[in-house]
């Protein structure tokens, strides 16, 4: 018997046919780039039975019960179409920004920004400056980074920001408690799991990472909350391999976080 909610929650980065007029333009971000006709069948599976999308701000966590949450990081600009179409269906969805990137040409501007706030959208942080490894940050940091983030989005918005998701995808204790230190009260993980944990005052919620070859079926089986036990299992067992030989993975990530030319900032795209 649940004594707590499930929530099945669902990681996106960009929507767009233009991959480079959206988001960071890097080898990372590749297998995370949906096209148009790729999201609207997988909005046709989220409505074929799943719970109405909601904002995790409108849930009580403290209650079992069922919810479907869709997130979209970075920031870049294919989240406005997102927006639209979400909202076209009475749907709300969260958006989770690189401060550091706002304006940039293929990012989000403030006014693209207070456009999906109001839409009934959540925006908030997805750090400052998206460092590579954030869990290999020290705790001050971290902290630094959420702060400076809601800061500037608060700026924007005239309102707090309650929320954040983790960039990168590497969680740990400190991840965690630097959020709460943050004055964060929900932070997104990458982790497949349905339970929302309580963590130094933050509530930490799982993820699916939705890639480009998610198949519309996967969608529909996990958002009617079945094959996640099996999508966490596949989750460790990466999760093993990347920290087996942490030389090569720090390798790994400063290839696929290379800038295409033409592109400037730092930060980086991985789940």
């Amino acid at each position: 018997m649940r004594i707590g909610p499930e929530i099945a929650g669902f990681m996106y980065h960009e929507v767009t046919d233009q991959p480079r007029e959206s988001g960071f333009q890097r080898p990372g971000a590749v297998p995370y780039t949906l096209s148009r006709a790729a999201f609207a069948q997988h909005l046709e599976q989220f409505r074929a039975g799943s719970p109405t999308p909601e904002l995790v701000t409108a849930i009580d966590l403290t209650r079992p019960a069922r919810h479907l949450l869709l997130t979209f990081d970075d920031g870049g600009r294919s989240a406005v179409y997102v927006g639209d179409q979400l909202a076209r269906l009475g749907w709300r969805g969260h958006f989770f920004v690189v401060t550091g990137r706002i304006g940039q040409s293929t990012f989000l501007d403030p006014g693209q920004i207070r456009y999906l706030h109001g839409c009934g959208h959540l925006i908030g942080s997805h750090s400052h400056s998206h460092p590579d490894i954030f869990r290999d940050l020290p705790r001050v940091r971290m902290v630094e980074e959420w702060r400076v983030s809601r800061d500037l989005l608060e700026q924007i918005l005239g309102e707090p920001c309650p929320v954040a998701s983790v960039p990168g995808g590497d969680i740990s204790p400190a991840v965690g408690v630097s959020a709460g230190e943050a004055g964060l009260r929900f932070l997104f993980t990458s982790e497949p799991w349905l339970a929302p944990l309580l963590a130094g005052g933050c509530w930490l919620l799982g993820r699916y990472i939705v890639k480009a070859a998610t198949s519309p079926a996967t969608v529909r089986e996990l958002s009617q909350f079945r094959g996640w036990g099996r999508a966490r299992l596949i989750r460790r067992l990466k999760l093993t391999a990347r920290w087996s030989l942490p030389p090569l993975y720090r390798l790994y990530v400063r290839w696929t976080t290379a800038e295409r030319s033409g592109t400037a900032g730092a930060g980086s795209l991985r789940a």
